[in-house]
């Protein structure tokens, strides 16, 4: 079924890279090609501890991403929330970096921006704050889950106020690659990447427009639209 005809369980924005060899690259690589809301066969990367399959099953579902307002259930229409985020969009500018690294983050791998953040830091709490009433309430459950990861308390604020711990100061922009990973793993996962990836690494990064992505009742997200940053 094509994504625009399905529903979807929760929305979410992110960055998603434009469509090219990065994008045909890391769909590849997580076995989720949220564009077009189809799997696909990983690549054959030399040096690797164990199968693309299990490095990435964590991260698969989502597609690869960048968040910027964490997934949400509704509290009303799609159509409302498209309409706003429209809005939104025409109203921010993009957020400009140097470049993208490969990066490990505890144990596991993404991409991170290099050079200032700000600016994306600043784009992404705009997202949260001018999407929220969008956001229907976090459920006891979720909360709790959420605090299974021993909070802080600034954290702790942010899942009340914006149901999720880890945005406005607490926001690290990253573009997962992989699950959890033990160390030795981790760093033959990240040799054999490194030099995949370097070719394929914008300079400089842009995040220059907002993704819409849902989320199907499979728990698979698929980008729905893109909206340009025309601020």
């Amino acid at each position: 079924m094509a994504a625009d005809m399905q529903e979807f369980t929760r929305f979410a924005i992110y960055y998603a890279p434009e469509p090219g060899a990065l994008a045909d690259f890391t769909a590849a690589w997580l076995g989720w090609d949220a564009a077009t809301g189809t799997a696909c066969p990983h690549p054959e990367v030399p040096g690797l501890p164990r199968p693309v399959a299990e490095i990435t099953a964590t991260p698969r579902k989502y597609g690869f991403h960048g968040t910027l307002k964490p997934p949400f259930r509704l509290t009303g229409s799609r159509a409302a929330l498209e309409r706003d985020l429209a809005a939104l969009a025409a109203r921010l500018a993009p957020a400009e970096m140097p470049s993208l690294a490969l990066s490990r983050l505890g144990s596991f791998l993404a991409l991170t921006p290099q050079g200032d953040t700000a600016p994306l830091s600043r784009l992404a709490a705009e997202v949260v704050r001018g999407l929220d009433a969008h956001r229907a309430p976090a459920s006891e459950a979720e909360l709790e889950r959420r605090r299974k990861a021993r909070l802080s308390p600034a954290q702790e604020e942010n899942l009340l106020r914006w149901g999720y711990p880890y945005v406005m100061d607490a926001f690290r922009f990253h573009l997962t690659l992989s699950g959890r990973l033990a160390p030795d793993e981790l760093e033959a996962v990240a040799q054999a990447l490194e030099p995949v990836l370097a070719p394929l690494l914008p300079t400089p990064f842009r995040v220059a427009e907002l993704c819409l992505f849902g989320e199907d009742h499979a728990g698979r997200f698929h980008l729905l639209h893109r909206y340009a940053l025309a601020g």
